[in-house]
């Protein structure tokens, strides 16, 4: 067992209130997600509310933006998720929800096994990305780059 685990974070800018008729689609669809998330091979934590999901939760000053954080065994077991499931339906229909983003909402990285992430952290790697494209210390799907075996440095 890797002493590493994939920590995963993605933030979307919503074109439309949580409880609008336009979201409402993509609310129905949160439990149903979680739940796949939850059963999927590698998954390992998800950052949720008490009310079991994340989309209540505000880290950035814009009221429009939710974000979604995780922890996965492995890259291919984030990526088979994300790309081979019933996750892949909202994945294409993000559009009718999301704004298209300029910049990068989504960032990887390795973190060690018993320290989870916190919401600094995903901003930080966020940023981090945004300002330095891909690098050991937050990257992406299409720039993967391996676990380290010691602690990053930026």
């Amino acid at each position: 067992m890797s002493s590493r685990v994939l920590a995963q974070c993605n933030i979307s800018r919503l074109l439309a209130p949580l409880d609008s008729p336009q979201l409402a689609p993509f609310v129905a669809e949160l439990l149903r997600i979680n739940a796949l998330a939850g059963a999927a091979p590698g998954f390992l934590w998800r950052l949720k509310t008490p009310t079991g999901d994340a989309t209540s939760l505000r880290i950035f000053d814009d009221e429009m933006i939710i974000v979604n954080m995780s922890i996965w065994e492995s890259i291919d077991a984030l990526f088979a998720f994300t790309y081979r499931t019933g996750h892949t339906d909202i994945v294409r229909k993000r559009d009718d929800w999301f704004e298209r983003a300029a910049v990068p909402m989504v960032a990887l990285w390795w973190t060690p096994r018993d320290i989870m992430p916190t919401v600094e952290d995903m901003k930080e790697r966020l940023e981090h990305l945004r300002k330095h494209g891909a690098t050991p210390f937050a990257f992406t799907f299409r720039q993967r780059f391996p676990a380290p075996l010691a602690e990053l440095q930026r």
